[in-house]
C-alpha cells in the first residue's frame, strides 16, 4: 500500500527484457534508506518487489503482465521514474490509498502552464471513467492527484508547482502515456452494490415464486 506522495525521482540504470519478464535496475537514494530484500517500492505507480540492492541502486523483476499493462515496458536507461516506499503504519497519510495495481495506461491530451498553475488532462477509457469523480482522488504514475474537472472522457487535474518539481511530471509532454490507478474505495462500493443487487434478485423472482407453487 502507498499514498501517492512521491519520495524521489529515480533514474533507470539498466533494463533487460527477456520476453516473459524484465530486469529493471533503478538509481535512487532516499528509497534505499533501510531497504531490505522483498520490500515493495512503487515505480511510476507500479508496485514492485526489491530482489537486489546496492549503495545507490535497486533491482526488480517486472513480469509480463506488468510489461503489457503499464509503461514499465517502454522504459530505457536514463528514463526518470517516480519512486515511493510502501506505507508504514506510523506514517502520515498525505495522499490517498494507492495499491500500486495499475488499471491501464492513459494518454496525456493536454499539459499546459498558466502562471503558477499546471493543468494536466488525460483521456480515460469508459470502463475506468465511472470511478472518477470531481474532487475525488486519482493516481497517475504513482502521483496522488485531485480531480478538478471531468469533460467527456477527459479527466483534468490542477498540479501545484511543488508536485511538478518533486515528480517526473516536469519531463512529460502531450501524447505521453501514464499509468492509471483509480480510487479503490469506488471500486469496492461498486462491487458491494452489484453483489447486493444480485443477492436481492435471487431472493425473489417470478421463477422462484413458481418453484414455491405461487
Amino acid at each position: 500500500m502507498f499514498t501517492g506522495i512521491v519520495e524521489e525521482i529515480g533514474q533507470v540504470y539498466s533494463f533487460s527484457n527477456t520476453g516473459d519478464k524484465a530486469r529493471l535496475v533503478i538509481r535512487a537514494k532516499r528509497v534505499l534508506e533501510g531497504v531490505c530484500l522483498g520490500d515493495s517500492i512503487s515505480i511510476d505507480g507500479v508496485c514492485q518487489t526489491v530482489i537486489e540492492f546496492g549503495s545507490d541502486t535497486f533491482a526488480v523483476d517486472t513480469l509480463a503482465e506488468s510489461l503489457k499493462k503499464t509503461t514499465l515496458g517502454s522504459l530505457k536507461p536514463g528514463s526518470s521514474v517516480n519512486l515511493e516506499r510502501a506505507l508504514r503504519p506510523d506514517s502520515r497519510m498525505g495522499g490517498h490509498f494507492v495499491q500500486g495495481h495499475i488499471a491501464c495506461t492513459v494518454r496525456i491530451r493536454e499539459l499546459k502552464t498558466t502562471g503558477n498553475n499546471v493543468y494536466l488532462a488525460v483521456e480515460v477509457p469508459e470502463d475506468q471513467l465511472r470511478y472518477c469523480v470531481p474532487e475525488g482522488s486519482i493516481a497517475l504514475d504513482g502521483i496522488s492527484l485531485t480531480i478538478a474537472h471531468i469533460s467527456g472522457s477527459l479527466v483534468s487535474a490542477n498540479i501545484i508547482p511543488a508536485t511538478l518539481r518533486a515528480t517526473s511530471l516536469g519531463f512529460k509532454k502531450s501524447g505521453d502515456l501514464m499509468n492509471l490507478e483509480t480510487d479503490i474505495l469506488g471500486r469496492y462500493v461498486e462491487r458491494l452494490l452489484l453483489f447486493a443487487a444480485g443477492k436481492q434478485s435471487q431472493g425473489l423472482s417470478f421463477e422462484k415464486l413458481r418453484e414455491l407453487g405461487y
